[in-house]
């Protein structure tokens, strides 16, 4: 029954949502009806989203929309190769921020969105720029504080662990490395092949586990403010330490060749009991045509380290306007609408992508009509609050995780981690100097 305060809620509220209302029904969508705009993003769940959906954009806007979606490491390929020309093709495109920021930023190819969002022209009473997370806005701002992309997605390193596991040895979710170590021995189970703990050892794709412990450091990152390289510390060697650890004593034999996707179908398998990866490998878990864990499995935040920081690994995309483009209010009214509450909101239902705004983590019909348990979007949220880049902002972020990936798949055979880390930091040094004398 409703209240008498309901009532006078409903009532004061009521000349703020007018106001709100008039002001976005005065808002143009359709100033620019009639031009047409290029996107260009990645293949994934999202991209496939969007461009099922681009009709509605065309609808609201009159604007037409041609939307290119590319495989991941094609796409990143092709719009440095496309912005180093001068002449892009495309007047929006997803930025792998973890990839390419620094690059882009360096070379000043994108537009800085600050200045769309204060514009009242182009900017929609609605958008909510608060909405964003903190730690993701941070993310997607350059050094000089320009803004040349607005994050789009998230992609948070958490754990999954396997609750039939944890429940049949009563033991409590670990809040420390130290813990998980010696929780992942007691879960172990060789008679079935069980495993306390799967993660990557495969030459490149290893790098982000390491730097998930190195962020429980001390020191944290893997550069410091002179762009300087700082992965032959006391921290840098202890997260590679505990990287041995955990690899050699309590995962699956063979992990010195396994990447996300082995490590995900030996957790699928119920084979490990804990997995620490990216948020974005959910939804294969709860599906139960493929999954033998679903609804059996927990999710929770990295553990802490030994120093005073507790961070988890960020990595994420953001959608940036070019310099180039002639259509720079055609394609900022695109992101408006891509970026939406409502369009973020339908991702995080479907399992489609971690949105960067905040507000779909506490949708209730979002959350208790998703199939995904409230642990999930919990974590998540928290996750959010934690944040921190997985990955140095350099520019050959390729090589660096080639290098010092090499240097921890060495330490798997056996090899000693200060000796690997110094010899690899040694051998990165010269190429990352190279790289910022470069304009």
């Amino acid at each position: 029954m409703t209240t008498r305060r309901a009532i006078l809620a409903t009532a004061l509220a009521a000349p703020a949502l007018v106001r709100q209302a008039n002001a976005q029904s005065q808002f143009d969508w359709k100033r620019f009806r009639g031009e047409r705009i290029e996107v260009t993003i990645q293949l994934s769940p999202r991209g496939t989203l969007l461009q099922q959906a681009n009709r509605e954009f065309e609808e609201l806007t009159g604007i037409r929309c041609g939307i290119e979606v590319v495989p991941e490491q094609q796409h990143r390929q092709k719009i440095i190769v496309e912005y180093a020309s001068g002449r892009p093709s495309f007047d929006v495109a997803e930025l792998s921020l973890h990839v390419n920021k620094r690059q882009v930023g360096k070379a000043r190819w994108n537009t800085d969105i600050k200045a769309l969002i204060a514009d009242a022209t182009l900017t929609a009473p609605d958008f909510d720029f608060a909405d964003f997370g903190a730690g993701m806005v941070q993310y997607a701002t350059q050094a000089d504080g320009r803004m040349d992309s607005l994050p789009a997605f998230a992609d948070y390193f958490i754990i999954y662990y396997n609750k039939e596991l944890f429940a049949a040895r009563n033991i409590a979710v670990p809040t420390t490395w130290d813990e998980m170590f010696e929780s992942a021995k007691r879960l172990a189970d060789p008679s079935k092949q069980v495993f306390g703990h799967v993660g990557r050892g495969l030459k490149n794709a290893n790098v982000v586990l390491w730097s998930s412990y190195l962020l429980g450091t001390t020191q944290r990152d893997m550069i410091d403010a002179n762009r300087q390289l700082i992965t032959d510390t006391p921290d840098a060697i202890w997260a590679g330490e505990t990287y041995k650890k955990f690899l050699r004593e309590v995962s699956p034999p063979g992990s010195i060749g396994f990447n996300w996707n082995e490590c995900q179908t030996t957790f699928m398998q119920g084979r490990a009991a804990m997995w620490v990866d990216g948020i974005g490998f959910a939804a294969p878990l709860e599906d139960r045509n493929r999954s033998r864990v679903a609804g059996k499995v927990g999710y929770a935040l990295v553990p802490k380290g030994p120093g005073a920081n507790h961070h988890c690994a960020l990595f994420g995309a953001g959608y940036g306007i070019p310099e180039a483009s002639r259509k720079k209010g055609p394609a900022w009214l695109w992101i408006q609408w891509a970026l939406s509450k409502g369009n973020q909101l339908k991702f995080l239902a479907s399992g489609a992508g971690v949105p960067a705004r905040s507000s779909p983590f506490s949708n209730e019909q979002a959350i208790s009509g998703s199939h995904f348990p409230r642990e999930f979007f919990q974590t998540l949220e928290a996750s959010a609050k934690i944040a921190r880049a997985g990955l140095p902002e350099i520019v050959p972020v390729t090589q660096f995780r080639d290098v010092i990936g090499t240097a921890l798949t060495n330490t798997i055979s056996g090899a000693d981690v200060a000796t690997e880390l110094r010899r690899a930091t040694a051998e990165f040094k010269p190429i990352l100097e190279q790289s910022e004398r470069e304009s």
